[in-house]
């Protein structure tokens, strides 16, 4: 018998508040290289203390969920979870349950398939358990108590570990174009929980028994989601063939083993003793649009809502006909898409006044595809390759979109060759000087003179006789060895395509 995954998401998102769920705390989301150092009585639960909440990060929610489709209510309310672990101070937490922020909105994922949401709440983040093995001591670390954290729970609508994976990639794009949170999953700032159970491929249609389901924990990685579904699916699988029941509990992922191990049975609703938290009153939300007076507003908060991931790929295609895996690379963080919006901005002005002084050029209509992909090419493998390997993020280079564009000009029109391209690119980016500057001062002008190539190349037909003599044994391949060999004689200034018509003529 074959089986059909069942799989659905928790996912778990801090919030970037300057200060914690329910105290003035500062809010360091946990990453404070000092234990203990921003707790208060409220935060860690001292009797006779009274939570008040933290007004942005309830905007915060309601932005995510206006932007993932969801219906907001009129109101709202926090409930007590109550559950005892060491991390957690009071004993309980406070949550939402009942009456969430948000309710039944959805992602769609590439192809159109879309990923249901039923509820994305807001929550209070627990503290740091540090496990010290030898001493067989655990320290408690509370600077992360307290905060926001945004939890969202899909429908079991997802079928592959692939799209899980997708999934958060989508929302963790959409989370930092509405910043409300980095969303680090290396940083513990978007945590993933997966719920994976198996169905017979013939009652997939029924969907009245999803099966029993198997939780995995705090995976902290797009690929350890990936994997760690992959893994269960397997398990479960190989379970069921042999005729064994699936448990249904809470499992842990193994990174190093890549395997899930059991931790505990699973918990359900009812286990938590959910009841209305009775130190916050329930809060009523405004949905109207000439609201001048609520602050929490939920028409004025959708004004803040930008151009998201998706909309604005839909838009790059259109508008600039962008090589599609170019802009999937490119949406994925704003700061770059807003970068690579002024570069091509910078290259249509750049075209036009070229335009002006040579009107045998084509419009910018019919060349723009063409000088796009060139330079979108170019953004995504050159500049994000000195990015990587200097450590640097696109708001802190210092090639500003103008003098890329311009670079990409210069090219375009064969004033400098791809070779001599990349030298000038790598001196802007440790410089910050503009193209033209680079240009002289390294004398990289392409070489199109037809008597200074010949030169350069008799010099390397002398120098290669053996390549020569290979060429004309029948090896055409040699030619490009040949080519090379010009360049470097050249300093990368020599024009490729006119230096490859006089080669031929001297070798044939």
């Amino acid at each position: 018998m074959n089986y059909t995954p069942i799989i659905g998401l928790e996912i778990h998102c801090e919030l970037k508040t300057k200060s914690k769920m329910f105290c003035s705390c500062p809010n360091g989301l946990g990453l404070e290289k000092e234990p203990n150092i921003h707790i208060c009585p409220v935060c860690t639960g001292q009797p006779g203390t009274l939570p008040v909440p933290n007004e942005q990060a309830i905007e915060y929610v309601i932005k995510a969920g206006l932007a993932l489709n969801c219906h907001i209510p009129k109101q709202t309310r926090f409930d007590r979870k109550n559950y005892f672990y060491p991390d957690l101070p009071k004993g309980y937490q406070i949550s939402q349950y009942e009456q969430p922020l948000c309710q039944n909105g959805y992602i769609l994922l590439q192809g159109n398939k879309k990923i249901k949401i039923t509820r994305i709440h807001l929550e209070e983040d627990t503290g740091k358990l540090n496990h010290e093995l030898q001493c067989e001591n655990s320290l408690v670390d509370f600077n992360r108590a307290g905060v926001p954290l945004m939890e969202l729970v899909t429908e079991p609508g997802l079928r592959s570990s692939e799209e899980a994976k997708k999934f958060c990639q989508e929302l963790q794009k959409i989370l930092r174009y509405i910043e409300i949170s980095d969303a680090d999953m290396e940083k513990g700032q978007m945590r993933c929980e997966a719920n994976i159970s198996l169905l017979p491929e013939d009652m997939e249609e029924k969907m009245e028994n999803l099966g029993t389901k198997v939780e995995i924990k705090n995976l902290n990685s797009f690929r350890s989601i990936q994997k760690a579904i992959e893994y269960e699916i397997k398990r479960q699988t190989q379970s069921l063939k042999e005729g064994k029941p699936v448990t249904q509990e809470t499992r842990g992922w193994d990174e190093a083993k890549q395997i899930t191990y059991p931790q505990r049975v699973k918990e359900g609703a009812a286990d938590y003793r959910y009841f209305p938290e009775p130190d916050i009153p329930p809060i009523t939300l405004c949905h109207d649009e000439k609201c001048n007076i609520h602050e929490l507003c939920v028409s004025k908060i959708k004004t803040q809502i930008p151009e998201l991931p998706a909309q604005k790929k839909l838009r790059f295609l259109e508008e600039y006909e962008m090589d599609p895996k170019d802009a999937d690379i490119i949406i994925t963080d704003k700061s770059i898409a807003n970068y690579t919006e002024q570069m091509v901005s910078e290259l249509a002005e750049w075209f036009s006044s070229l335009r002006k002084k040579k009107s045998s050029l084509p419009e910018w209509k019919k060349e723009r595809k063409k000088i796009t992909k060139i330079a979108t090419g170019w953004l995504v493998s050159k500049l994000f390759k000195l990015m990587k390997d200097h450590k640097t993020e696109i708001d802190a280079c210092k090639i500003t979109p103008e003098n890329f564009a311009e670079l990409m000009m210069l090219m375009y029109t064969k004033q400098i060759n791809s070779q001599a391209g990349q030298m000038v690119l790598e001196e802007m980016f440790v410089t910050g000087a503009d193209p033209e500057h680079v240009i002289q001062e390294k004398n990289l002008t392409q070489l199109d003179d037809a008597d200074e190539l010949q030169k350069i190349i008799e010099k390397v037909i002398q120098n290669n006789p053996l390549q020569i003599k290979e060429y004309k044994n029948g090896k055409p391949n040699v030619i490009q060895f040949l080519l090379g060999q010009v360049m470097k004689e050249s300093k990368g200034k020599a024009n490729p395509k006119k230096t490859l018509e006089i080669l031929k003529k001297n070798l044939d």
